[in-house]
């Protein structure tokens, strides 16, 4: 068995300082592969060059959302900070704050924040109707997969970052 490399910037473990001094750093990269994929998703996903026609700033608008809603606030704090580092629009900011995304001036958005905010609380409803919006605003099949993995994967990531973080607190390993 060969050990998969561990990224030298792990998110997760940068944003809940997870140590390697720390007994929970070795429990949860024992599993290195895990680890590894997880944080592989994290840089894919927020590669400005990925080719999906979903814009970075759309993708982290989603993932501030996605953080917002379901609530993790290091998490939710982080992807505001990526935005700020784009002057993303205070506007939208407001609107998702506010919990009033259907005031937002771009219908494309709000379509996306919007199926975001369904398949975060209410995953049943990601249907036919859901997806018909999606394309109504011009999201065409393969933007709609992409949303669609990154709010899949933005809910994994709020998991484990609220389990591991239950267990920091705890001093549990």
């Amino acid at each position: 068995m060969t050990a998969e490399p561990i990224p030298a910037s792990d998110l997760l473990d940068r944003l809940l300082n997870l140590q390697p001094t720390n007994p929970l750093h070795a429990v949860r990269h024992a599993r290195g592969k895990v680890v590894a994929s997880t944080q592989a998703c994290q840089d894919l996903f927020f590669d400005p060059t990925l080719e999906s026609n979903l814009s970075l700033i759309e993708r982290l608008w989603v993932a501030y959302y996605a953080a917002r809603l379901t609530p993790h606030p290091t998490l939710t704090a982080h992807y505001l900070e990526q935005l700020q580092a784009l002057d993303a629009d205070n506007s939208v900011r407001a609107a998702i704050d506010s919990g009033a995304i259907e005031t937002l001036n771009d219908a494309r958005l709000r379509a996306i924040l919007s199926f975001t905010r369904t398949l975060i609380e209410s995953p049943v409803h990601g249907d036919q109707v859901a997806l018909q919006a999606l394309q109504h605003e011009g999201l065409s099949t393969a933007e709609v997969v992409v949303l669609a993995q990154l709010i899949a994967f933005l809910s994994y990531q709020v998991r484990l970052a609220a389990g591991l973080g239950a267990l920091l607190s705890a001093g549990a390993a």
